[in-house]
């Protein structure tokens, strides 16, 4: 099965089964173009605040994931 990101965004004036092509029914923080390269393969959208205050790379680049582990001893 083959599925296309949703660049057209939102469309819920129509039944799963006749969405029309490039759109989705119902999206959550995703944008149709990545931030760094601004190409239309889909990306996560900016949060509207900082999580951290300090900053946590050496240089100005996008942090693409952050894990939190916990062990168990």
């Amino acid at each position: 099965m083959k599925l296309n990101f949703p660049i057209k965004g939102i469309h819920k004036g129509a039944a799963g089964s006749a969405q029309p092509e490039f759109t989705s029914p119902d999206m959550n923080n995703v944008r149709p173009f990545d931030a760094l390269e601004r190409k239309a393969r889909g990306g996560q959208r900016p949060g509207l605040s900082k999580l951290y205050t300090q900053q946590i790379t050496d240089r100005d680049a996008a942090v693409v994931a952050i894990c939190s582990v916990t062990t168990v001893s």
